[in-house]
């Protein structure tokens, strides 16, 4: 079942508008899987809207149903042109809320079985895993195996293509910590990108320079009331908080730790597609290194066995001997060896790691086969030595083999990363900062701040400059002017936009100078919201992919059984 990356902004009559994120706690075909305790014995629906086609038509549903007697909360998603509606059934009924939507102009269906009176008690979360040291469909079967099998996880979807895998678990039961363990434990290199727990967040700390500057950073962390816990890495420069989101802001934070070290220490929020993309760059290169350790140690291997033998002076020179063994074996022991254990130390660790919790695969059968090629020529090398009987030798096979498949581990890694271009793009859609206009006791503006994009919260204002994009979906309060809306809509023609029109994150404002008012930031705007879609889109694999991913580990099982 896909899960959707929503967030909705709903309010009813005379409430102030709230954030509600929905990432983690609404399932497309089953419904909400968790929800407070405020909204005990209250109706959950799921409808059908048809007819919408841009983000107004969502704006206009959400009105139309925030302003309806009874409904609490109101949730439109234009991609999956579904609404999820909590409503009051003493004040309230179904009619209602198609009645509602229809008199918006749009059709409405109530979903059958889409109804829910008692909410779950027991909380799930969402995470997404980077997983690296994946390269069949094998590896990919072993790790969705593994994590299935662990207590608390509902659900666990890899992709081979981009190194994510989704992970559906309760908190209660096993931790992130304990996930990312598990499939390291299995053999593959894990880490978290990014979950549905909306109060925790990894921010980066510029200035951390000596143990004084993290012991001031504790003083002003164990400050900040509603900060629940947090963790500082002097290594990496980085803070991992938890915190209430009804005590303490996330932008509160940043401006404590800044205003409190006098500017000396500056955080700014991780963003884990940019994180994900780093990672992707450090393995890459990582990759080549040892693909050209490896090259360049296996050229002369390669030459001493094919090509000098047919060079006078230096065969005659490679036959000569040092001791009980000729030069050039002795050489080729030397090269292989350092290929064998220093290049493919990684298929070492990997295939013990595997091994060790009962699977199998590809590095174990490149161990098997390059360990029991470079055995052989020692043992072969050794045997000749002490009787003068001198077998064939085989060092060359195992060089060139950790060599060609360092090669396709490269290429892999490089048809990776082309593969996620296309989140990376959609990513640097979004600016990186936004200016906030402050206001004073009175309500008047003051001045203005800029401020990371991602510190934006609903409901503030903010100037958008011409020629700069918009950080956040919201509504004009000031100013007029042209938006080029193309990356959404794909019109090319710009849109005008006046005060109470809405606009999109990540579009290009053209002209004026725009006052807006943030309603949906985050995993809320549209822009997240097709982002997320991408995801899932590479996420899940059609009945033929499975059937073929189920036949592929069913071969390799027995292909590793052979070589065992």
């Amino acid at each position: 079942m896909a899960h959707l990356q929503l967030t909705a902004l709903a309010g009813g009559a005379g409430d102030e508008m709230e954030e509600v994120a929905l990432l983690g706690s609404y399932d497309v075909e089953a419904g909400p899987v968790a929800a407070s305790d405020e909204e005990a014995g209250m109706r959950r629906v799921q409808v059908r809207v048809a007819g919408m086609t841009c983000s107004a038509c969502t704006g206009a549903v959400e009105a139309a149903l925030s302003a309806r007697r009874g409904v609490r909360r109101a949730a439109v998603s234009l991609l999956q042109n579904r609404a999820h509606v909590v409503f009051d059934p003493a004040l309230a009924k179904d009619e209602d809320i198609v009645e509602a939507i229809e008199d918006a102009g749009f059709e409405a269906e109530i979903l059958p079985d889409s109804t829910v009176s008692q909410p779950k008690s027991q909380k799930t979360l969402s995470g997404q895993f980077r997983i690296g040291g994946m390269t069949c469909a094998a590896c990919v079967n072993s790790v969705e195996g593994i994590l299935k099998k662990l207590p608390g996880v509902k659900r666990a979807v890899v992709a081979l293509a981009t190194s994510l895998g989704e992970v559906e678990y309760d908190p209660s039961a096993i931790s992130k910590d304990e996930i990312v363990q598990a499939i390291e434990d299995a053999g593959f290199d894990a880490a978290l990108l990014q979950s549905s727990e909306q109060d925790k967040v990894l921010l980066s700390v510029t200035g951390l320079h000596t143990e004084g500057d993290v012991d001031v950073l504790h003083d002003i962390l164990k400050k900040i009331e509603g900060l629940r816990q947090f963790g500082v890495n002097f290594g990496n420069s980085e803070i991992e908080i938890v915190f209430d989101p009804e005590v303490v802001g996330l932008r509160q934070i940043v401006d404590t730790i800044e205003m409190e070290s006098n500017d000396r220490l500056k955080a700014h929020v991780q963003n884990p597609y940019l994180q994900a993309a780093s990672n992707d760059a450090q393995e890459a290169s990582k990759t080549l290194h040892l693909l050209l350790s490896s090259l360049l140690l296996s050229i002369p291997v390669f030459f001493i066995r094919m090509v000098c033998p047919h060079i006078p002076l230096i065969s005659s020179f490679l036959v000569m001997h040092f001791g009980p063994f000729c030069i050039g074996d002795l050489l080729k022991w030397i090269l292989v060896s350092m290929i064998q254990f220093v290049v493919g130390k990684r298929f070492y660790i990997a295939a013990y790691r595997a091994l060790r919790h009962g699977s199998t695969n590809m590095d174990v059968l490149v161990v098997i086969g390059t360990t029991a090629s470079y055995v052989y020529s020692v043992c072969a090398l050794l045997y000749g030595a002490f009787t003068g009987f001198h077998p064939p030798i085989y060092f060359e096979t195992s060089a060139m083999i950790i060599t060609f498949v360092l090669f396709g581990k490269y290429l892999e890694v490089l048809a990776k990363g082309k593969t996620s271009d296309a989140i990376k793009k959609l990513v640097e859609l979004a600016p990186a900062t936004a200016l906030l206009l402050l206001k004073d006791k009175e309500g008047k503006y003051s001045g203005e701040k800029e401020i990371d994009a991602s510190l934006v919260q609903p409901g503030d204002t903010l100037k958008v400059l011409p020629g700069s994009k918009v950080p956040a979906d919201g509504v004009v309060i000031w100013g007029t002017s042209h938006v080029n809306e193309s990356m959404v809509t794909g019109e090319s023609v710009p849109i005008s936009k006046e005060v109470s029109s809405p606009v999109i994150g990540g579009t290009m404002n053209l002209h004026g100078v725009l006052h807006i008012q943030a309603t949906k930031v985050g995993s809320g705007t549209v822009l997240s919201q097709i982002i997320s879609l991408v995801e899932t889109a590479q996420m899940s694999k059609a009945p033929i992919q499975k059937f073929a991913d189920y036949v592929s580990a069913l071969l390799n099982s027995l292909v590793h059984k052979d070589y065992l």
